[in-house]
């Protein structure tokens, strides 16, 4: 009886992890508007190498990677959740302005390469290797 309560504990729990592993290749036309609309505006020169959305159990995300290795990362809502431009600078409409600020007049002449947002902070990866992390009121919280 424990052998059939084990297997069928393990049978649910590859069926659940199968399922939260759901990445399918989609058109950018298949882009929530909001994210169509940040890689028009912030991105226009770029082009699509792919865009993939990421279902999970219980949320769904997408991922636009560039020809050039840059990527964007958005949420259910095609919120952006995390852009990684490599070498050059993320879009200055894309950096609250008060990290923006921060960056400029603290670490002249660095760029920031990558941000990344949740709920509570955000993380930005600078050209000189720091990495920021500032709270949601953009008090800094962390340097590395």
């Amino acid at each position: 009886m424990q052998t059939a309560v084990v297997a069928l504990v393990c049978l649910v729990a590859f069926q659940l992890n199968a399922v939260a592993d759901n990445d399918k290749p989609i058109n950018v036309t298949q882009l929530p508007a909001t994210a169509q609309q940040v890689l028009k505006k912030y991105f226009p020169s770029k082009k699509v190498a792919l865009a993939k959305q990421e279902t999970g159990l219980f949320d769904k995300a997408y991922d636009v990677v560039f020809n050039n290795g840059e990527k964007v990362e958005f949420d259910r809502r095609g919120n952006w959740t995390e852009i990684d431009c490599k070498s050059s600078s993320v879009p200055a409409g894309l950096v609250p302005a008060k990290i923006s600020q921060y960056v400029k007049s603290t670490y002249p002449g660095t760029k920031i390469l990558q941000i990344e947002k949740d709920d509570n902070q955000y993380e930005v990866k600078l050209s000189n290797r720091l990495e920021i992390t500032f709270n949601k009121n953009f008090q800094v919280v962390d340097i590395d």
